[in-house]
Protein backbone atom coordinates (compact mmCIF):
# COMPACT_ATOMS: atom_id res chain seq x y z
CA UNK A 1 0.00 0.00 0.00
CA UNK A 2 1.43 3.42 -0.98
CA UNK A 3 2.21 5.50 2.08
CA UNK A 4 0.11 9.34 1.47
CA UNK A 5 3.16 11.89 1.98
CA UNK A 6 -0.29 14.18 2.11
CA UNK A 7 -2.74 12.75 3.90
CA UNK A 8 -5.16 15.27 4.48
CA UNK A 9 -5.08 16.51 1.08
CA UNK A 10 -7.94 15.99 -1.48
CA UNK A 11 -8.66 17.90 -4.67
CA UNK A 12 -8.33 21.43 -4.69
CA UNK A 13 -11.29 23.47 -4.11
CA UNK A 14 -10.84 25.12 -7.20
CA UNK A 15 -10.88 22.29 -9.50
CA UNK A 16 -14.04 21.20 -7.06
CA UNK A 17 -15.84 23.98 -7.37
CA UNK A 18 -15.25 24.32 -10.99
CA UNK A 19 -16.62 20.70 -12.08
CA UNK A 20 -19.80 21.51 -10.00
CA UNK A 21 -20.25 24.39 -12.18
CA UNK A 22 -19.71 22.12 -15.01
CA UNK A 23 -22.07 19.71 -13.70
CA UNK A 24 -25.03 22.33 -12.53
CA UNK A 25 -24.57 24.94 -15.42
CA UNK A 26 -23.21 27.55 -13.13
CA UNK A 27 -21.37 30.42 -13.94
CA UNK A 28 -17.85 30.06 -12.88
CA UNK A 29 -16.66 33.02 -10.74
CA UNK A 30 -14.73 30.32 -8.37
CA UNK A 31 -11.75 29.57 -10.45
CA UNK A 32 -9.41 32.53 -11.04
CA UNK A 33 -9.11 32.70 -15.11
CA UNK A 34 -9.63 35.66 -17.08
CA UNK A 35 -12.91 35.28 -19.42
CA UNK A 36 -11.06 37.22 -22.09
CA UNK A 37 -8.34 36.45 -24.71
CA UNK A 38 -4.70 37.93 -25.31
CA UNK A 39 -3.80 40.78 -27.16
CA UNK A 40 -4.17 39.77 -30.54
CA UNK A 41 -0.76 40.83 -31.41
CA UNK A 42 0.66 38.85 -28.68
CA UNK A 43 -1.50 35.57 -30.08
CA UNK A 44 0.33 36.91 -33.49
CA UNK A 45 3.89 36.22 -31.93
CA UNK A 46 3.37 32.73 -30.91
CA UNK A 47 1.98 31.75 -34.20
CA UNK A 48 5.36 33.27 -35.79
CA UNK A 49 7.94 31.63 -33.48
CA UNK A 50 5.94 28.41 -34.09
CA UNK A 51 6.27 28.70 -37.80
CA UNK A 52 10.09 29.66 -37.60
CA UNK A 53 10.71 26.68 -35.78
CA UNK A 54 11.84 27.94 -31.96
CA UNK A 55 9.87 24.79 -30.38
CA UNK A 56 12.90 22.78 -29.01
CA UNK A 57 14.47 23.08 -25.30
CA UNK A 58 15.46 26.68 -24.66
CA UNK A 59 18.01 27.39 -21.96
CA UNK A 60 17.06 25.55 -18.62
CA UNK A 61 16.90 29.41 -17.01
CA UNK A 62 15.07 30.66 -19.67
CA UNK A 63 15.00 32.24 -22.95
CA UNK A 64 17.66 34.87 -22.49
CA UNK A 65 16.18 37.84 -24.42
CA UNK A 66 12.73 37.16 -21.91
CA UNK A 67 15.29 37.46 -18.96
CA UNK A 68 16.83 40.42 -20.10
CA UNK A 69 12.69 42.34 -20.61
CA UNK A 70 12.26 41.10 -16.97
CA UNK A 71 14.99 42.52 -15.75
CA UNK A 72 14.34 45.76 -17.95
CA UNK A 73 10.95 45.54 -16.38
CA UNK A 74 11.87 45.68 -12.67
CA UNK A 75 14.16 48.37 -13.43
CA UNK A 76 11.96 50.87 -14.66
CA UNK A 77 8.80 49.81 -12.41
CA UNK A 78 11.19 48.91 -8.88
CA UNK A 79 14.46 50.60 -9.34
CA UNK A 80 16.24 47.84 -8.50
CA UNK A 81 18.85 45.57 -10.80
CA UNK A 82 18.73 41.74 -11.42
CA UNK A 83 21.10 39.56 -13.75
CA UNK A 84 19.38 37.95 -16.71
CA UNK A 85 22.25 35.35 -16.64
CA UNK A 86 22.37 34.64 -13.30
CA UNK A 87 19.04 36.04 -10.95
CA UNK A 88 15.98 35.25 -13.29
CA UNK A 89 14.53 32.29 -14.09
CA UNK A 90 11.40 31.16 -16.18
CA UNK A 91 8.84 28.81 -14.48
CA UNK A 92 5.91 26.88 -15.91
CA UNK A 93 3.81 29.30 -13.93
CA UNK A 94 3.82 31.25 -10.70
CA UNK A 95 2.98 28.07 -8.67
CA UNK A 96 5.72 26.06 -9.92
CA UNK A 97 8.22 28.84 -8.76
CA UNK A 98 6.63 28.91 -5.40
CA UNK A 99 6.84 24.97 -4.57
CA UNK A 100 10.79 25.09 -6.23
CA UNK A 101 11.15 27.82 -4.29
CA UNK A 102 9.55 26.48 -1.09
CA UNK A 103 12.06 23.04 -2.07
CA UNK A 104 14.89 25.02 -2.54
CA UNK A 105 14.88 27.19 1.22
CA UNK A 106 12.75 24.46 3.31
CA UNK A 107 14.70 21.50 5.48
CA UNK A 108 13.82 18.94 7.97
CA UNK A 109 12.52 20.55 11.03
CA UNK A 110 12.39 24.43 9.21
CA UNK A 111 9.21 26.54 10.49
CA UNK A 112 7.64 28.95 7.89
CA UNK A 113 5.44 31.55 8.76
CA UNK A 114 2.17 31.60 6.79
CA UNK A 115 -0.24 34.07 6.48
CA UNK A 116 -4.05 32.66 6.75
CA UNK A 117 -6.44 32.86 4.35
CA UNK A 118 -3.41 31.52 2.09
CA UNK A 119 -3.17 30.78 -1.39
CA UNK A 120 -3.78 26.93 -1.27
CA UNK A 121 -0.16 25.65 -2.49
CA UNK A 122 2.02 26.78 0.52
CA UNK A 123 1.33 24.31 2.94
CA UNK A 124 1.61 21.37 0.87
CA UNK A 125 4.98 22.44 -0.13
CA UNK A 126 6.34 23.00 3.33
CA UNK A 127 4.77 19.88 4.61
CA UNK A 128 6.43 17.57 1.79
CA UNK A 129 9.97 19.36 2.23
CA UNK A 130 9.74 18.48 6.51
CA UNK A 131 8.84 21.88 7.33
CA UNK A 132 6.41 23.06 9.74
CA UNK A 133 3.84 25.76 9.11
CA UNK A 134 3.21 28.47 11.82
CA UNK A 135 0.00 30.07 11.30
CA UNK A 136 -0.92 33.83 11.43
CA UNK A 137 -3.83 35.00 11.00
CA UNK A 138 -4.90 38.19 8.99
CA UNK A 139 -6.90 40.49 10.43
CA UNK A 140 -10.41 40.56 9.09
CA UNK A 141 -11.91 42.88 7.97
CA UNK A 142 -9.54 44.60 6.24
CA UNK A 143 -6.94 41.46 6.32
CA UNK A 144 -4.45 42.91 7.49
CA UNK A 145 -0.73 41.63 8.45
CA UNK A 146 -0.20 41.98 12.81
CA UNK A 147 3.65 42.44 12.60
CA UNK A 148 3.84 41.65 16.85
CA UNK A 149 1.84 38.39 16.23
CA UNK A 150 4.56 37.72 13.54
CA UNK A 151 7.35 38.66 15.89
CA UNK A 152 6.11 36.62 19.10
CA UNK A 153 6.12 33.66 16.22
CA UNK A 154 9.59 33.94 15.31
CA UNK A 155 11.70 31.68 16.75
CA UNK A 156 15.36 29.98 16.39
CA UNK A 157 13.80 27.78 13.61
CA UNK A 158 11.86 30.03 11.75
CA UNK A 159 13.42 30.26 7.72
CA UNK A 160 11.05 31.67 6.07
CA UNK A 161 8.03 33.97 5.93
CA UNK A 162 5.90 33.58 2.82
CA UNK A 163 4.12 36.91 2.04
CA UNK A 164 1.15 37.40 -0.80
CA UNK A 165 0.10 41.04 -2.54
CA UNK A 166 -1.91 41.82 -3.96
CA UNK A 167 -3.60 38.83 -1.73
CA UNK A 168 -5.52 36.07 -2.68
CA UNK A 169 -8.44 35.47 -1.66
CA UNK A 170 -8.85 38.54 0.17
CA UNK A 171 -7.95 41.29 -1.94
CA UNK A 172 -5.36 43.23 0.12
CA UNK A 173 -2.01 44.91 -0.65
CA UNK A 174 1.41 45.84 1.37
CA UNK A 175 2.28 49.09 2.11
CA UNK A 176 5.19 50.77 1.99
CA UNK A 177 5.09 50.43 5.95
CA UNK A 178 4.67 47.23 5.98
CA UNK A 179 7.78 46.40 4.25
CA UNK A 180 9.87 48.76 6.30
CA UNK A 181 8.26 47.17 9.36
CA UNK A 182 9.79 43.89 8.30
CA UNK A 183 12.71 44.81 7.18
CA UNK A 184 13.09 46.13 10.94
CA UNK A 185 11.74 42.08 11.98
CA UNK A 186 14.18 40.40 9.78
CA UNK A 187 17.34 42.67 10.41
CA UNK A 188 20.35 39.93 12.05
CA UNK A 189 17.91 37.11 11.02
CA UNK A 190 19.03 34.60 8.35
CA UNK A 191 15.59 34.48 8.09
CA UNK A 192 14.18 34.39 3.85
CA UNK A 193 11.12 35.97 2.46
CA UNK A 194 8.97 34.47 -0.73
CA UNK A 195 6.52 36.78 -2.12
CA UNK A 196 4.14 35.92 -4.48
CA UNK A 197 3.31 39.10 -6.48
CA UNK A 198 1.36 36.91 -9.18
CA UNK A 199 -1.33 39.55 -9.44
CA UNK A 200 1.69 42.50 -9.02
CA UNK A 201 0.10 44.86 -12.22
CA UNK A 202 -3.69 44.49 -10.60
CA UNK A 203 -3.85 46.97 -8.30
CA UNK A 204 -6.56 49.81 -7.53
CA UNK A 205 -7.54 53.16 -6.52
CA UNK A 206 -3.88 54.68 -6.95
CA UNK A 207 -2.10 52.38 -5.01
CA UNK A 208 1.56 51.43 -5.97
CA UNK A 209 2.36 48.10 -5.73
CA UNK A 210 5.37 47.38 -3.28
CA UNK A 211 7.18 44.26 -4.48
CA UNK A 212 10.11 42.75 -1.97
CA UNK A 213 11.85 43.20 -5.69
CA UNK A 214 12.45 46.49 -5.36
CA UNK A 215 13.50 46.97 -1.72
CA UNK A 216 17.06 47.53 -1.33
CA UNK A 217 17.02 46.42 2.33
CA UNK A 218 14.66 42.98 1.45
CA UNK A 219 15.93 41.72 -1.87
CA UNK A 220 19.71 40.13 -0.52
CA UNK A 221 16.96 37.45 1.31
CA UNK A 222 14.43 37.30 -0.98
CA UNK A 223 12.55 35.20 -3.65
CA UNK A 224 9.70 37.20 -5.50
CA UNK A 225 7.50 35.47 -7.84
CA UNK A 226 5.32 36.94 -10.79
CA UNK A 227 2.92 35.36 -13.40
CA UNK A 228 3.15 36.24 -16.74
CA UNK A 229 -0.39 34.33 -17.43
CA UNK A 230 -2.18 36.18 -15.00
CA UNK A 231 -0.57 40.05 -16.67
CA UNK A 232 -1.39 38.65 -20.12
CA UNK A 233 -5.21 36.76 -19.90
CA UNK A 234 -3.40 33.23 -20.09
CA UNK A 235 -3.37 31.16 -17.33
CA UNK A 236 -3.82 28.28 -19.43
CA UNK A 237 0.10 29.17 -20.62
CA UNK A 238 1.89 28.17 -17.41
CA UNK A 239 4.28 31.05 -18.12
CA UNK A 240 5.94 33.16 -14.54
CA UNK A 241 9.11 33.32 -13.52
CA UNK A 242 11.12 33.84 -9.98
CA UNK A 243 13.89 36.75 -9.44
CA UNK A 244 16.38 36.03 -6.41
CA UNK A 245 20.07 37.11 -5.37
CA UNK A 246 22.34 34.82 -7.60
CA UNK A 247 23.88 32.33 -4.62
CA UNK A 248 20.00 31.49 -4.00
CA UNK A 249 19.19 31.06 -7.42
CA UNK A 250 22.01 28.91 -8.02
CA UNK A 251 20.57 26.28 -5.45
CA UNK A 252 16.96 27.52 -6.73
CA UNK A 253 17.90 26.14 -10.61
CA UNK A 254 19.79 22.47 -8.89
CA UNK A 255 16.11 21.73 -8.04
CA UNK A 256 14.05 23.60 -11.64
CA UNK A 257 16.43 21.59 -14.03
CA UNK A 258 15.03 18.32 -12.23
CA UNK A 259 11.08 19.69 -11.93
CA UNK A 260 10.59 21.18 -15.25
CA UNK A 261 14.04 21.81 -16.64
CA UNK A 262 12.44 24.73 -18.89
CA UNK A 263 8.96 26.24 -19.99
CA UNK A 264 7.04 26.66 -23.38
CA UNK A 265 9.60 27.54 -26.14
CA UNK A 266 7.52 29.88 -28.67
CA UNK A 267 5.14 31.35 -25.63
CA UNK A 268 8.62 32.64 -24.32
CA UNK A 269 9.91 33.48 -27.43
CA UNK A 270 6.60 35.74 -28.05
CA UNK A 271 6.59 37.37 -24.59
CA UNK A 272 10.27 38.36 -25.26
CA UNK A 273 9.08 40.65 -27.99
CA UNK A 274 5.79 41.69 -25.72
CA UNK A 275 6.90 42.50 -22.60
CA UNK A 276 9.01 45.69 -23.39
CA UNK A 277 5.28 47.04 -24.47
CA UNK A 278 4.68 48.99 -21.37
CA UNK A 279 1.57 49.95 -22.04
CA UNK A 280 0.03 46.26 -22.12
CA UNK A 281 0.46 46.02 -18.17
CA UNK A 282 0.12 49.67 -17.11
CA UNK A 283 -4.10 49.35 -18.61
CA UNK A 284 -4.60 46.36 -16.07
CA UNK A 285 -4.80 48.64 -12.96
CA UNK A 286 -7.82 50.59 -14.62
CA UNK A 287 -9.05 47.29 -16.63
CA UNK A 288 -9.84 45.52 -13.81
CA UNK A 289 -10.37 48.53 -11.38
CA UNK A 290 -13.87 48.68 -13.92
CA UNK A 291 -14.76 44.96 -13.64
CA UNK A 292 -14.10 45.64 -9.74
CA UNK A 293 -16.53 48.32 -9.48
CA UNK A 294 -19.17 46.78 -11.96
CA UNK A 295 -19.17 44.02 -9.63
CA UNK A 296 -19.45 45.54 -6.59
CA UNK A 297 -22.08 48.44 -7.53
CA UNK A 298 -24.39 44.90 -8.69
CA UNK A 299 -24.37 44.14 -5.15
CA UNK A 300 -23.64 47.00 -3.30
CA UNK A 301 -27.49 47.22 -2.22
CA UNK A 302 -27.45 43.08 -1.33
CA UNK A 303 -26.75 41.98 2.25
CA UNK A 304 -23.20 40.73 1.34
CA UNK A 305 -20.64 42.81 3.48
CA UNK A 306 -17.73 44.01 1.67
CA UNK A 307 -14.78 46.28 1.02
CA UNK A 308 -13.88 46.74 -2.18
CA UNK A 309 -10.17 44.94 -2.84
CA UNK A 310 -7.37 47.17 -3.48
CA UNK A 311 -5.49 44.69 -5.86
CA UNK A 312 -6.17 40.89 -8.03
CA UNK A 313 -8.98 39.69 -9.42
CA UNK A 314 -10.93 38.47 -6.79
CA UNK A 315 -13.82 40.51 -4.33
CA UNK A 316 -13.85 38.66 -0.99
CA UNK A 317 -17.74 38.85 0.43
CA UNK A 318 -18.99 38.14 3.86
CA UNK A 319 -22.61 36.59 4.05
CA UNK A 320 -23.37 36.67 7.46
CA UNK A 321 -26.53 38.51 7.07
CA UNK A 322 -27.77 35.86 5.19
CA UNK A 323 -27.63 32.56 6.76
CA UNK A 324 -25.78 30.64 9.29
CA UNK A 325 -24.59 28.48 6.79
CA UNK A 326 -21.06 27.25 6.63
CA UNK A 327 -18.99 28.79 3.94
CA UNK A 328 -18.82 25.52 2.41
CA UNK A 329 -23.10 24.68 2.53
CA UNK A 330 -23.29 28.41 1.46
CA UNK A 331 -21.29 27.67 -2.26
CA UNK A 332 -22.84 24.65 -2.67
CA UNK A 333 -26.00 25.86 -2.48
CA UNK A 334 -24.93 28.85 -4.37
CA UNK A 335 -23.47 27.00 -7.32
CA UNK A 336 -27.01 24.20 -7.28
CA UNK A 337 -29.54 26.58 -6.79
CA UNK A 338 -28.69 29.99 -8.03
CA UNK A 339 -26.33 29.20 -10.50
CA UNK A 340 -23.08 30.55 -9.45
CA UNK A 341 -19.61 29.27 -8.85
CA UNK A 342 -17.54 30.81 -5.88
CA UNK A 343 -14.90 29.58 -3.69
CA UNK A 344 -15.21 29.45 0.38
CA UNK A 345 -12.89 31.11 2.42
CA UNK A 346 -12.66 27.61 4.38
CA UNK A 347 -10.47 26.41 1.89
CA UNK A 348 -7.81 28.95 2.69
CA UNK A 349 -7.14 28.23 6.60
CA UNK A 350 -5.94 24.76 7.86
CA UNK A 351 -8.85 24.37 10.47
CA UNK A 352 -12.10 25.23 10.91
CA UNK A 353 -12.73 29.31 10.39
CA UNK A 354 -15.84 30.57 11.96
CA UNK A 355 -15.93 33.33 8.76
CA UNK A 356 -18.43 33.38 6.88
CA UNK A 357 -16.75 34.43 3.37
CA UNK A 358 -16.45 33.68 0.01
CA UNK A 359 -14.39 34.53 -3.35
CA UNK A 360 -15.64 35.61 -6.30
CA UNK A 361 -13.52 35.70 -9.19
CA UNK A 362 -15.12 39.37 -11.49
CA UNK A 363 -11.91 38.67 -14.38
CA UNK A 364 -14.96 38.20 -16.97
CA UNK A 365 -17.21 39.68 -19.30
CA UNK A 366 -19.53 42.60 -18.22
CA UNK A 367 -22.21 40.61 -19.96
CA UNK A 368 -21.35 37.51 -17.30
CA UNK A 369 -20.85 39.90 -14.66
CA UNK A 370 -24.23 41.29 -14.90
CA UNK A 371 -26.00 37.42 -15.56
CA UNK A 372 -23.99 36.70 -11.84
CA UNK A 373 -25.89 39.18 -10.61
CA UNK A 374 -29.23 38.60 -12.00
CA UNK A 375 -28.87 35.15 -10.71
CA UNK A 376 -27.75 36.20 -7.38
CA UNK A 377 -30.82 38.23 -6.98
CA UNK A 378 -32.01 35.02 -4.71
CA UNK A 379 -29.89 36.33 -2.10
CA UNK A 380 -29.58 40.47 -2.92
CA UNK A 381 -32.99 40.50 -1.95
CA UNK A 382 -33.04 38.40 1.21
Amino acid sequence: MLYSKLPNTGTTIFTTMTQMAQQFGAINLAQGFPEFSPAGDLLDLVYKHLLLGNNQYTPMAGHYPLREAISSKISRLYGQEYDPETEITITAGATQALFTAIGTIVQEGDEVIVFEPAYDSYTPAIKLNGGTPVYIQLLAPDFNIDWEKVKRAITARTKLIILNSPHNPTGSVLSPEDLVTLAKIVSGTRIYLLSDEAYEHIIFDGLKHCSLAGNAQLRSRSFVVASLGKTYHATGWRMGYIVAPKAEMTEFRKIHQFTVFNSNAPIQFALAEFLNREYEYQNLPDFYQAKRDLFCNLLKDSSFKFTPASGSFFQSMDFSALTDLSDKAFVEWLVKEVGVAAIPYSAFYHQKTELQYVRFCFAKSDETLYRAAEKLHIVMNK
